[in-house]
Order: C-alpha cells, then sequence, then structure tokens
C-alpha cells in the first residue's frame, strides 16, 4: 500500500485540491470553480481526483484550507484545519525554503507573507474589496471582451500603458470605459490596469513592509504575465512563479496533514452522502443568534453560532 495525503483549498471563487505521497511528490491535482456550493465542488473535486488514482493509494490524512475550511473539514472529517496564511507558507517553503516574501493574489482576496529562517513574520491580509483580484480581473476583461487567457499577453506588448485608477472596482470600471471611449489601444488599457493592480496591492496590502527576496508570487493571478512584468518592474527583483502557484495552499495543508496524520485511513466515496446546512434564529434568549446546522445524512453533526452555548437539537 501507499500512504498518501489530500489537501483541498476552499475559495470562494475555486476549490483546489492535492494528493501527495511520503515524499511530497504531487500525484493528483485538480483546480475547480466553487460555483457557490462549497459542499457539491468538494464533492466533485474528490471526484475527479480519484480518477485513474493508482489503486494502492490510501489516504492517510485530509487536510483543509481557505474560507469553507472549517465546514469542509467537518464534512471530511479532516484531521487538521488551518489559515490560508500558514498553509500558503508551508506549501512555499516545501519548494522554496530561503523564500522571504510570498505575494499571493487569489479570485477574491490577496495576503503579503514574510518569512525569516522558514518562520512567519508578518502577514496582511485583504478580504475586504475585491479591487485587483482574480475575480476582478475577469469581469474588466469581460467588459472590454477580452478573454481573461489573453490578458497577460496582450498587457506585455504594450509600450504605452495608461494610468487606470484601480484603487475602487468602481472607479477602475469607469475609467476603463473612459479609457476604451476616447480610443486607447486595448493592450494599453490592459497593461494600464495590470500595472495599477500592482501598486495598489504594494501601495495597501504592502505598505510599511520590506520585501525581500526571494520572492514567490502565486495564486491564480499568478498566471497573469502582465502582472508579474509589473512586480519586476516595479521592486526591480526576480519574481518566481512556481507551475503549481494556484495550488501551493492545498499543497501547504496536504503537507500538514501528512505531518499531523494518526495513522487513520480515510474513505473518499463521499459522492452519495448527503451533507446539507440549514440557518435558524434562535429566540430562547435576547441574543437571537443565527444559528448554522450541519447535518451529515440527515443526522445533525454540528451547529455553529451560539453565544451562550445552549444546547442545539435537530
Amino acid at each position: 500500500m501507499k500512504n498518501c495525503y489530500l489537501g483541498i483549498d476552499i475559495g470562494s471563487i475555486s476549490t483546489k485540491g492535492v494528493i501527495i505521497d511520503e515524499n511530497n511528490k504531487i500525484l493528483k491535482s485538480d483546480y475547480i470553480e466553487t460555483n457557490g456550493n462549497p459542499i457539491n465542488a468538494v464533492k466533485r473535486l474528490i471526484e475527479s481526483l480519484k480518477k485513474n488514482l493508482d489503486k494502492k493509494v490510501v489516504i492517510k490524512g485530509i487536510g483543509t484550507t481557505g474560507s469553507a475550511r472549517k465546514l469542509i473539514g467537518l464534512l471530511l472529517d479532516a484531521n487538521i484545519v488551518k489559515n490560508e496564511i500558514t498553509a500558503h507558507a508551508v506549501g512555499t517553503l516545501n519548494f522554496y525554503p530561503d523564500c522571504k516574501t510570498i505575494l499571493e493574489i487569489g479570485g477574491q482576496d490577496s495576503k503579503i507573507i514574510m518569512l525569516d529562517n522558514g518562520i512567519i513574520t508578518d502577514y496582511s491580509m485583504n478580504t475586504l474589496c475585491a479591487a485587483g483580484t482574480g475575480a476582478f480581473l475577469s469581469s474588466q476583461a469581460k467588459r472590454i471582451g477580452v478573454d481573461i487567457k489573453d490578458f497577460g499577453s496582450l498587457a506585455i506588448k504594450s509600450k504605452n500603458p495608461v494610468k487606470i485608477a484601480a484603487r475602487c472596482t468602481v472607479f477602475a470600471e469607469s475609467d476603463l470605459i473612459h479609457k476604451a471611449q476616447v480610443g486607447y489601444k486595448i493592450e494599453d488599457i490592459i497593461a494600464g490596469l495590470s500595472k495599477s493592480i500592482v501598486l495598489n496591492y504594494l501601495n495597501n496590502l504592502a505598505k510599511g513592509k520590506k520585501i525581500k527576496s526571494p520572492i514567490v508570487f502565486q495564486g491564480g493571478v499568478s498566471k497573469n504575465v502582465g502582472v508579474v512584468k509589473y512586480f519586476k518592474e516595479i521592486l526591480n527583483e526576480d519574481i518566481i512563479v512556481d507551475p503549481n502557484s494556484h495550488l501551493m495552499g492545498a499543497i501547504g495543508i496536504a503537507i500538514l496533514s501528512k505531518q499531523n496524520s494518526n495513522n487513520k485511513t480515510f474513505d473518499l466515496n463521499i459522492k452519495d452522502i448527503k451533507f446539507e446546512t440549514k440557518g435558524m434564529e434562535c429566540n430562547r434568549c435576547s441574543n437571537n443568534c443565527e444559528i448554522l446546522k450541519i447535518y451529515k445524512d440527515s443526522k445533525l453533526i454540528d451547529a455553529w453560532g451560539s453565544k451562550c452555548n445552549r444546547e442545539i437539537k435537530s
């Protein structure tokens, strides 16, 4: 038998998963859209990872990270649930042990992590504003009729990027539309947007932080060569983009699941298990707590949201 470990990173836009072996080698991986339903997304992800998987593989650990980590961790009975900062750091250090700075821009949020000798010394995370994220770029690409896959290649063709006010999505959209209407070239508009995303990231998320190399850029936006170009130019540093940059959180949490394994074997046959959540307002006291009840095959397995620790019944 071959002991392996599953790591799942469940974000608001995308859900990522990897299966690694004892040497942290990636045996299977996938990246799918969450579509607003993390439970169904994880079911689809696991079915995809199981396809053509070596029959000798035995899953001895499951780790979850990302915005829905707690929910999915409960449903899969994960042996470890950790935040994205920890997971991304562990995943990155596995490939780049000397890394000093992690830049990450995902579908709905962005973060920066500072490291010293493999230890997290500082970090910042933006989850409140979508400006500069993958979802923001996708919406702007659609607005100007460009396939998001071509966004980066068009940006690096530009010799005269225009200024785009990307501090706020509303301002960016109006500025972008105006620039298009007055006749600026599409590649110059896209380059200007890519550059403004980098400036916005550095002036806000990285403000007051000393960015040291080696610098690793990850998250879905790291696949955009235009954004990578402007990070390199503005920081005047080399920027490392790993081929698995979009999977780094999943890789990190898989490694952590291995490190915390208790020799339990996990069953990945969850397709037909009924997972369900129900919201309710508890009015048994003045708190009026909003309660989320989690069911597995119609059995209540947990409830979240109570401020007074009253027992929640099915």
